[in-house]
């Protein structure tokens, strides 16, 4: 008998915990390359335009098409290879930079020429991310699946540690193009990374075939799913206001640092590594640890701790090595918050659901980001800075905390927003529903298919009212 099935080619590859590691292998590599050309483009804008604003409008420019996209890209995904998926997001970005590039080399790049691209990359990301994690719930056993988000915050903020280094260090070298050329290199690793292994599609349940139909049906079934579920809408609810307060102050980072150090571009290298770091070694703790028991004290107590030791701490700090800290600590939860997340996420979700699910669980959490992005800008620029220089209208209030030199309004901002985030964490663990998000929901594979909906239902109302236990 012959055999010549592209599927059993396909499953001739690896897969499970080998897989993973491969295409987890061709993301930090592609990431590094990404990072540094981020870092470096970052440099450049700002040298050229000297705003806070015009480095908001570019991650403003990436984030908005994500979430405009992201039920279309949620329906397509469940209909489709998630394996292709996440090549063509992969290429996408490639030719992007491709475009970049010669726009640089020819010394015709403009900062609206970022935006345009910022856009196309935005728009492919929204496809990348749920098909990714979708791959992971049916590649590995849920056991894993903490570890696995582990190591996916560990491919996210490892390649931070050496990018901004290394691009710091071989833009003198190299120049800008020659960091450009070291991404597009590294976006065909990962597709090659890609190419190795077999990702499963999912088994389809009950609740997955009632909910076929029309595109623009299931690119909308995402939003009737999460609000059936008030414990899934709650834990998106943190991370929509947590966000928003994050997103303040980080659109800033760059901009607080270089004004209050004189365009130190080694300060600025300094502290985003910094970050790197912490995150790493938080995703290196959360992919061998596993994250807490419940899993929803990784949420609601890392909001609180990173937003105390991160964005408050890098407003009150006025020297390099306070900001150093306060970067490593603020990003060393981010991991063990994603991660655990992310496991409540996969363990509820059926898998053949998960692409709606979790592009609408995206927007839902990212869906302020771009007004945080659009707002950071112009409170730094034409609020908080003018206000607190020497007689400025906060000046005498607050010079003792932050100071009255270039970029103290900027710190004046981060204080105040790593304050509001923290009193979203609280506010968690004063709601049951968002407490209890564990015990509330049963796992996808508790019950048999059909019977998941009308019983996670049923379990909701039971339980909502009932007191709450202790957390």
């Amino acid at each position: 008998m012959k055999f010549s099935s592209n599927k059993l080619d396909e499953r001739s590859r690896l897969s499970g915990m080998p897989g993973f590691t491969i295409v987890w292998v061709g993301q930090v590599i592609s990431l590094l390359g990404t990072n540094m050309t981020g870092f470096a483009l970052t440099i450049w804008a700002y040298e050229v335009t000297g705003s806070a604003t015009a480095l908001a409008l570019v991650g403003f420019f990436f984030v908005t098409p994500m979430l405009i996209i992201s039920p279309l890209a949620g329906a397509i995904v469940d209909r489709s290879n998630r394996k292709l998926m996440m090549m063509i997001s992969d290429l996408a970005s490639g030719l992007a930079t491709i475009f970049i590039l010669i726009l640089y080399s020819a010394d015709q790049l403009q900062i609206w020429h970022l935006y345009i691209t910022g856009a196309i990359m935005g728009t492919f990301q929204t496809f990348q991310w749920p098909a990714y994690s979708a791959a992971i719930t049916t590649m590995l056993p849920k056991e894993q699946y903490g570890r696995a988000n582990g190591l996916m915050s560990l491919s996210e903020s490892g390649s931070n540690i050496f990018a901004p280094l290394l691009a710091g260090a071989l833009i003198g070298v190299i120049g800008i193009a020659g960091i450009l050329t070291i991404d597009i290199l590294s976006f065909i690793f990962a597709i090659g990374a890609l190419l190795l292994v077999h990702v499963p599609q999912p088994r389809q349940t009950e609740e997955g075939r009632k909910s076929r139909g029309s595109l623009w049906k299931e690119s909308f079934y995402g939003f009737r799913y999460i609000l059936k579920r008030p414990s899934l809408l709650g834990l998106q609810l943190i991370f929509l206001f947590g966000n928003f307060f994050f997103g303040v102050p980080a659109t800033i980072l760059a901009p607080m640092i270089l004004a209050s150090t004189n365009n130190d571009e080694l300060a600025y290298a300094s502290v985003t590594s910094a970050g790197a770091i912490g995150a790493v070694v938080g995703g290196l703790a959360m992919s061998a640890w596993g994250g807490p028991k419940r899993r929803v004290h990784g949420v609601l107590a890392g909001w609180i701790f990173s937003s105390l030791l991160g964005s408050v701490l890098l407003g009150v700090g006025r020297a390099l090595p306070v900001w150093i800290i306060a970067s490593f600590c603020g990003a060393f939860f981010g991991p063990i918050i994603n991660g655990s997340n992310q496991a409540i996420w996969q363990a509820k979700v059926a898998p053949d659901l998960q692409g709606r699910v979790f592009s609408i669980r995206r927007l839902i959490a990212w869906l302020v980001s771009p007004l945080a992005m659009l707002v950071a800008g112009p409170l730094a620029d034409f609020v908080f800075e003018p206000a607190m220089r020497p007689g400025g209208s906060l000046s005498n209030r607050f010079a003792w905390l932050v100071g009255q030199q270039p970029g103290a309004g900027m710190a004046l901002l981060f204080i105040l927003s790593g304050l509001l985030a923290t009193a979203v964490g609280v506010i968690g663990y004063l709601v049951p529903v968002v407490r209890d998000a564990e015990i509330i929901l049963p796992d996808h594979d508790a019950l048999p298919a059909d019977e998941f909906a009308a019983q996670a239902l049923q379990s909701e109302g039971k339980r909502a009212a009932m007191p709450a236990s202790d957390p």
